[in-house]
């Protein structure tokens, strides 16, 4: 298997717990055509459902690829403006864009 595919393959919940991870899923499942399981774990699906979000709603221009990079966290940081992130839209998913999140995770839960 290359590497490449070990990107693709991979989870990134970005610091969410187990239960907060099942709750974005549900959300994206109920909003935004996720069909994989409810595992806690956000993969490639999942990521590409948060992504079609995130082009619909907060400027993603990017593939739909189920990748978490730079832009998939910028668009994130927009949308976390109303869930308490306050730092810059650098792309980067350091402690503030986490607990954004969490706490973007804990309300739709």
């Amino acid at each position: 298997m290359s590497a490449e595919s070990f990107g693709t393959l991979a989870t990134n919940n970005l610091g969410l717990t187990e239960r907060q991870a099942k709750d974005v899923q549900l959300w994206l499942r109920w909003n935004y055509e996720y069909t994989g399981s409810i595992d806690g774990l956000l993969g490639t699906n999942s990521w590409k459902a948060m992504q079609r979000h995130l082009a619909a709603r907060w400027g993603y221009n990017d593939s739909i690829d189920g990748i978490v990079g730079t832009n998939t966290i910028k668009a994130l940081q927009r949308m976390l403006r109303g869930h308490g992130y306050n730092g810059p839209i650098d792309g980067i998913a350091g402690d503030g864009t986490r607990a954004a999140f969490a706490k973007f995770a804990d309300v739709h839960g």
